[in-house]
Formats: C-alpha cells, structure tokens, sequence
C-alpha cells in the first residue's frame, strides 16, 4: 500500500512542505514517484518519519539524524533505545511539572519561609550544570568576582528568598507571553525592572552587557533549555523583552 504526500502530512502532522525538503537534502525520499509527479510512500518510509520525528524531539539536527538513520543496522534496537531515552524524558518533565505545581501553591497560599519545602526543591527536574561557573570565572572575571562577594554575604533565608523569586518570575513572565502580551507592556517591563534588580545585586551589566545576556538566555543551550522548561518560547520572550527595558532604561 502507498500513502501520497498529502495522506503522510495528514497523518503524521509534517507538512508537505516539511515532507519534500526532507526529499530534497535526501532525508526521506518517497518510495517512488507517480507520471504526474506526486511523491508516494511505503510503509518504510512511514517507518523512517517516525524515527525522524523522534530524533528531532530528543533535539537532533538533521544532519545528525541521517547519519544515524543511514548507519543503523538494527532498526528495532534503535527504536529500543529511543524509547528509552523517551521514558527517561517522561519521568524528568514529570518531575518538573510537580516542582512548578508546587511553587505555584506556595506562592498562592504565600506559605512564611518555615512552612516551605526545602529552597532545592525548586530547582528539582533542573540539570546542574558544574560546568557554568568555571566558564564564567573565565569569560567574565570582574562580573564572577562581584558576584562571588554578593553571594557570600547572603544568609540562608537570603538564598531561599531568591531562589523562590528566580522560579516566581519566570513563571509570571511565562503567564503573560502565554496571554500574549507586548513585550514592551508596563507590566512585562516592570517584571524585568525586578529581574535587573535581581541581577545587579550580583553583577551590574549596562544596557549593552544586559542585551548580551539577553541573547545568551536564548543562544546558549544550558539556559535555553531551563526557560523551555517553563514554557516554548520562554527564552526568546525574556530577551525581546530585556532588549526593550535595556534601549529605554538603560542607554
């Protein structure tokens, strides 16, 4: 049985677009390809979708996937090992989502500080990342240092404090980009009003230095991924929005 490119794009939510770029660099071609020119797949080639659209959900390039589709030998092993990966995806998002589920609670119910979990377990279902503070010794020195001193002298019920507000904001920000507010929205500039406040505590960045932290929330891929857990589009929405606050605050 043969599927046309229009029947695949129904049924699998690529559009035919999508389905013949994948054609064109050689990722999916179609079994064969009728007299009038309308590609045609097989169940293979539904097969080969499939794997391509799980390996781009575990944020494979394409590139990366071909070369992983074209070496395999064992398709069933492959699969074996996305599936893996898959539940091990399942089980982290689930754990986030209770760690957010939770933050909101306290924050409605504005628990006092002894009545709130243990501050670690707002960040729990986020990956550490032991790598990022030597990097940033290195790149930023001066910035690190300031920071380091700020940090120092911050009690316990100081770090709580903070670590609740890091999580309570991203969360607001993620309410109002969801409700499709204008990044330049008195109350969208007011919650980064509070997140340059919270950042020069630690570290003072002029408009120029806050545009570049801007960009490395949504370039950098170990930020990224903490604002993508919040919400799709997170990152990018904080950075249009810094962007802003920088040009009309800070220049």
């Amino acid at each position: 049985m043969a599927w046309s490119i229009a029947d695949v794009a129904r049924m699998s939510g690529v559009t035919s677009r999508t389905l013949r770029h994948y054609d064109e660099i050689g990722l999916l071609p179609p079994a064969w390809t009728g007299s009038n020119g309308h590609r045609m797949y097989e169940r293979d080639d539904l097969l080969r979708l499939q794997q391509i659209l799980l390996m781009r959900e575990l944020g494979l390039g394409l590139k990366e996937i071909r070369a992983v589709l074209d070496s395999q030998v064992d398709r069933v092993a492959v699969l074996r090992e996305h599936h893996e990966r898959l539940l091990a995806e399942r089980e982290r998002l689930g754990t986030l989502a209770r760690t957010v589920a939770r933050t909101i609670t306290e924050l409605e119910e504005d628990a006092p500080m002894a009545q709130i979990n243990r501050p670690e377990n707002l960040f729990e279902g986020f990956e550490p990342d032991p790598e990022m503070e030597a990097e940033v010794q290195e790149r930023w020195p001066a910035a690190y240092e300031q920071s380091r001193q700020a940090t120092a002298g911050m009690t316990p019920a100081d770090m709580e404090h903070w670590q609740r507000e890091v999580t309570a904001q991203m969360i607001r920000l993620a309410e109002f980009m969801t409700a499709g507010t204008p990044v330049d929205d008195p109350a969208v500039q007011a919650e980064i009003d509070a997140h340059y406040r919270n950042v020069s505590r630690f570290w003072t960045p002029n408009a120029e230095a806050y545009k570049g932290l801007a960009l490395m929330y949504v370039e950098d891929p170990r930020f990224r991924r903490n604002y993508e857990r919040i919400a799709a589009g997170l990152a990018e929405y904080q950075r249009d929005a810094m962007a802003v606050y920088a040009d009309t605050r800070l220049s």
